[in-house]
């Protein structure tokens, strides 16, 4: 079977790190779903205005090495047990795909690159490729009782994010409060905590330089990526 990219996803985030752990934890993170120019006649999304929240199929694009074995070790057990690659949402997979789900922003008609959907709590890096999206139906999609795993006793706290003003003369409100709760999620590796470390995040074209001691992020400096 062959699948074929129907859109790629555009995000403020250039590489892996920082871009939340899944769909969904940072509601303000904005992007969009942009089509190839094959799917890009607005009858394919004919309707869509009609629900609230969208799952994507898309590709671990960034992965360069082929996934061989059959457990991997979850970050959120730091990294020290071992589960199944079946059991997790571990992106080193026999087959590279992933499964999100996103809430529709609102949707423009009249972009130059054809009909874009406007999205909310994506997990995507930039430039990923979509093979399909589908309507989230809440009737059946939604299953508050399930069980979580060995995920469900892990509560990831928030953290406190102490911010320069000078950052005001770089990003717009919104793209403050979004990289305000992308940093309260804790991006670092779960088995990493050094103080002293300097951690860089790309985001919107600039290189986040940010330290973490004592439940705090403090914003070193935003440099500006070439």
């Amino acid at each position: 079977m062959e699948l074929k990219t129907i859109a790629h996803f555009d995000s403020p985030f250039s590489s892996k790190f920082g871009i939340p752990r899944q769909s969904g934890l940072v509601e303000s993170l904005k992007g969009k779903i942009i089509f190839e120019q094959e799917y890009r006649n607005p009858d394919f999304i004919r309707g869509i205005e009609g629900v609230d929240y969208l799952w994507i199929i898309w590709g671990f694009s960034a992965n360069k090495h082929e996934a061989t074995s059959p457990v991997v070790r979850p970050p959120v057990l730091g990294g020290n047990e071992k589960r199944g690659v079946f059991a997790t949402r571990s992106p080193f997979r026999p087959n590279p795909i992933g499964l999100s789900s996103v809430m529709i922003d609102y949707i423009d008609y009249n972009s130059p690159v054809g009909p874009t959907i406007y999205v909310k709590g994506s997990d995507l890096m930039d430039g990923t490729p979509i093979y399909d999206i589908k309507p989230y139906l809440p009737y059946t999609d939604s299953h508050p009782e399930a069980r979580g795993g060995f995920s469900a006793p892990f509560v990831f706290q928030q953290l406190n994010v102490s911010m320069n003003d000078s950052l005001k003369n770089i990003f717009s409100d919104d793209d403050i409060q979004t990289l305000r709760d992308i940093l309260a999620q804790d991006p670092r590796p779960r088995y990493i905590n050094d103080p002293q470390r300097i951690y860089g995040m790309p985001f919107l074209n600039y290189d986040i330089r940010f330290r973490i001691a004592d439940n705090i992020v403090e914003i070193v400096e935003a440099v500006r990526l070439v």
